[in-house]
């Protein structure tokens, strides 16, 4: 798993916001490819893919790591060498529908991800976890929440860093595990219609990485 980068700079925030460059970040988290293949498998135009790809490279968060000779011309290979890390300072000041399109685009990657893992059984493991509590909170406690979560986080990378030198030191199996943490401000959301009723207009049908077809759910997605 690549090492987090922490993002200070708002202007670095905005020009990660598009959804593109998330979807490259992504698919490039622990593997090699080439804009052609990115292009065909995110359906985006190659010479969109491979624009974002050069400013992700101008970023700091690729690095190409081979190029093929293909067809009288040369194909560039890349990989991720870093996920981004927003700071709460650089996300202070980043304006709101610059928040909104890389929550969107963060939420849509998360939910297709939580779909693939669930038709593949990964919630049928002992100790997965799956819990969405509602709570009314103060300021004072929303706070406190922010800070629980952060620590928690925290918690959560050493314990990856750990287990990465114990692997290193014995053969032992291991897990790819996926945690997500959320925290925001529901007020205004309405509650879902019971589990009973009609289908909510916000469930869609994603392909998980198996091929079958899984209902990404709102409680599934509101992790």
């Amino acid at each position: 798993m690549k090492p987090y980068s922490d993002v200070t700079d708002s202007r670095v925030v905005k020009a990660l916001a598009h959804p593109l460059r998330a979807q490259i970040l992504a698919a490039l988290e622990d593997r090699v490819a080439s804009p052609n293949e990115l292009s065909q498998e995110l359906g985006g135009d190659l010479g969109s893919v491979s624009y974002h790809v050069r400013r992700l490279v101008h970023l700091g968060f690729l690095k190409q790591v081979k190029q093929t000779p293909r067809r009288g011309a040369i194909e560039h290979y890349y990989t991720a060498i870093a996920r981004p890390r927003i700071t709460d300072a650089a996300w202070a000041n980043v304006p709101t529908i610059v928040k909104r399109a890389m929550v969107d685009a963060t939420l849509e990657s998360v939910g297709r991800y939580v779909a693939a893992a669930a038709g593949t059984g990964g919630f049928d493991v002992a100790d997965a976890h799956l819990t969405r509590s509602p709570i009314t909170v103060d300021a004072q406690g929303w706070r406190e929440l922010a800070t629980e979560l952060g620590a928690l986080n925290a918690r959560v990378l050493e314990i990856q860093r750990q287990s990465t030198e114990r692997l290193a030191e014995a053969e032992a199996p291991e897990t790819q595990a996926t945690v997500v943490l959320m925290l925001f401000d529901s007020t205004d959301v309405a509650d879902p219609p019971p589990a009973t009723g009609p289908r909510p207009a916000v469930t869609r049908h994603k392909q998980a990485a198996n091929g079958a077809d899984v209902s990404l759910a709102p409680a599934v997605a509101s992790l």
